[in-house]
């Protein structure tokens, strides 16, 4: 897997990822602030904030393009490689320092994205041995079903209880295909 343009200048590429980094939790951070404003009935600010927050996503993506971006097999293998690390190394070293220092919110968040992410990976594994025959993946229904709450993810129709938080049904956040 090749990504990176060959002639690119070192420094230049590492200014990209930083930039890149930057936007990219620039957008989830004023979405963040979107939905407090929201829920504290500033309508206006909230849509403020879903603005740049999308300006933040085109920015973060115009930098991603001349790095990081391959063809839909390299795509999936860099995701599911991505996963991977987040599942046997990053999360559980987290868990286990908030752990050791009793943070009961850190434990219970990185627990439910350890879980989410062991399935992001399985997908995506899957989808690469599909891309790899030339096919595309098959979602029953077309539906993506993600639970709010923890990032749980599922093809199709979501579960009556989520197995990793419990939250119910209507917590979770339906993706429809085309």
């Amino acid at each position: 897997m090749h990504l990176v343009r060959e002639t690119m200048d070192e420094t230049t590429l590492e200014k990209l990822k930083a930039a890149f980094a930057g936007e990219s939790q620039a957008n989830r951070k004023y979405l963040a602030f979107s939905r407090k404003a929201e829920r504290e009935g500033f309508e206006n600010v909230a849509l403020l904030f879903r603005a740049v927050a999308e300006a933040e996503t085109v920015h973060a993506l115009n930098h991603f393009k001349l790095f990081g971006l391959g063809n839909t097999e390299d795509n999936l293998k860099s995701a599911m490689k991505g996963e991977h690390y987040e599942v046997k190394s990053m999360y559980p070293s987290f868990l286990e320092q908030a752990k050791e220092a009793g943070e009961k919110g850190a434990i219970r968040t990185f627990t439910y994205a350890v879980e989410a992410e062991k399935i992001h990976e399985k997908m995506y594994e899957d989808a690469i041995k599909n891309v790899e025959d030339g096919k595309d993946i098959s979602i029953p229904g077309g539906k993506i079903a993600v639970c709010t709450i923890c990032g749980h993810t599922v093809f199709g129709t979501p579960p009556d209880v989520c197995p990793v938080c419990n939250a119910s049904k209507k917590a979770f956040q339906i993706f429809q295909g085309k």
